[in-house]
């Protein structure tokens, strides 16, 4: 097995696959290598000596400075090693060449709304408008689940409660506004109730115009407050909207009507090796294919502005780019945070040093693919290619905000593990086999196998057939498995 792994030609350090004992002898890009100190998997070694404020590279790129004199062979994390990154991003716009990929030729099984667009599952939604109906609606999905067997064409029946509507203002309101629409309109959703109270701030009437044109057909609305029994009157909704479901059925469709969000959680020192690059490699076909990628996540693009930039298709696309990363860098420092306030504790012990670091790890997921949209927190992904969608790195956040742009599935990286997910197919991706191996229940594919040997041509083709199994209904992710469906909405300002 390689003992270390050299990610690019350029870079002064390789990245350890397991733990590596001083005196061990490697061989890295044909030159030999003593290791000096003991360094734990997922960790650096310096491939050469490194002066005091001289660059540290990694993925071909800047991942900060070191901040003492560094040894070849010398273990390199956060006691010799800082961030390079200012308050300001300075990136100019430099077009550059992306790797040709191969479209999906396989076809997949989803159901085709009235709209065009599609959804991986046919299922009933509660959509709460206010946190105050929370428990009347998981009430009244689990009341209405033991009649899903007289409805075989409707997969399931969830409520996705939250705590807001109630007492918000300004951005923070709009925000749970937009938000809560673009799940009452997802083309996963066969049918959707509406669950008001009645004096919240998210009162249905101003809460009707974000949903745009819908299927009226597909939507019902109650309000508790001028319900005699909301239970009774909302169980007798959602069975009119699985009547209305269970005539659809799944149609033949080519991989351009995908659309897939790309998210990791909990990363390690291999998540930009192995899980990462794994679903670059997929949403460059996807892309290819005609379909959408979406990638989110904007603080973790922090310091990898210039790798991920240049796929941009034209300058106005840049500039949206980087005005996306320059208002995160702003919110940050008008709440009085440093910009790289950034890895995580779980990140650092797997071996993460820098935002720089993560950043170059986690835009791997987006692969060379086109960046050809960018688009605001609860807003819609519209346009085929890569978007960038303006959200936090937060995982519960994160995810929903995808869904709500609209992705069918999500594919989430992890080298830590996380039993999260979000209300549509969750697949959980392995950077190490040992995560996998331990959390069964969490993980849906192991990339680690990518470091151990395995062929990876032959891994990308199972984890191609892997997803659109569980996107055309005949495979389930873990988090469907085991009820792990939650949502999270992004707040910043004044609750009353």
């Amino acid at each position: 097995m390689t003992r270390a792994l050299l990610i690019h030609d350029d870079d002064s350090v390789a990245v350890a696959v397991s733990e590596l004992a001083p005196g061990e002898r490697l061989e890295l890009g044909g030159q030999p290598l003593e290791v000096r100190e003991a360094i734990p998997a997922g960790h650096k070694i310096a491939r050469r000596a490194h002066a005091p404020g001289e660059p540290v590279v990694k993925y071909g790129w800047p991942i900060g400075r070191a901040t003492q004199a560094i040894a070849a062979g010398e273990h390199v994390h956060a006691h010799n090693l800082g961030t390079a990154l200012t308050e300001e991003a300075s990136v100019d716009y430099a077009p550059a060449p992306g790797r040709s990929a191969a479209p999906i030729e396989r076809t997949w099984r989803g159901y085709v709304r009235e709209d065009g667009r599609v959804g991986t599952r046919n299922e009933l939604w509660i959509i709460p408008t206010v946190g105050c109906v929370a428990r009347t609606s998981e009430s009244l999905a689990a009341a209405f689940r033991a009649r899903l067997s007289e409805f075989p064409n409707v997969d399931g029946v969830h409520a996705f409660t939250h705590a807001f509507g109630c007492s918000q203002l300004g951005d923070d309101l709009k925000n749970t506004q937009r938000i809560l629409a673009g799940l009452a309109t997802h083309p996963n959703a066969g049918g959707v109730l509406i669950l008001g109270l009645g004096c919240e701030n998210n009162y249905i009437e101003a809460f009707r115009p974000f949903l745009g044109d819908y299927d009226a057909s597909r939507l019902r609305v109650l309000v508790a407050q001028t319900s005699r029994d909301e239970h009774d009157e909302g169980l007798a909704l959602l069975e009119e909207l699985a009547v209305r479901a269970n005539r659809d059925t799944r149609r033949e469709l080519p991989a351009s009507r995908l659309v897939v969000g790309l998210k990791c959680g909990g990363s390690d020192g291999l998540s930009g090796i192995t899980a990462n690059p794994l679903l670059g490699r997929f949403a460059e076909r996807v892309v290819a294919s005609g379909g959408t990628a979406i990638l989110t996540e904007v603080p973790e693009m922090f310091g990898a502005e210039g790798a991920l930039f240049s796929r941009c298709t034209d300058a106005v696309v840049f500039e949206r780019a980087l005005s996306l990363v320059q208002n995160f860098r702003r919110y940050y420092a008008d709440h009085g945070q440093p910009v790289y306030e950034n890895p995580s504790p779980g990140n650092k012990t797997g071996g993460i040093t820098t935002l720089e670091e993560k950043s170059l790890g986690c835009v791997q997921k987006g692969g060379a693919a086109p960046i050809t949209d960018v688009v605001a927190y609860g807003a819609r992904a519209t346009r085929p290619g890569l978007t960038l969608l303006q959200g936090p790195g937060n995982d519960q956040v994160s995810t929903t905000a995808l869904v709500a742009a609209g992705a069918g599935i999500v594919l989430f990286t992890t080298g830590r593990g996380t039993p999260l997910g979000s209300p549509v197919p969750t697949l959980k991706v392995a950077t190490n086999s040992d995560l996998s191996q331990r959390k069964p229940g969490w993980i849906d594919f192991d990339a680690g196998v990518l470091v151990d040997g395995a062929d990876r041509s032959a891994t990308d083709r199972a984890f191609l057939e892997q997803v659109l199994d569980v996107a055309s209904g005949t495979a389930q992710a873990k988090n469907e498995q085991h009820g792990q469906r939650d949502i999270a909405i992004f707040k910043d300002g004044v609750t009353l």
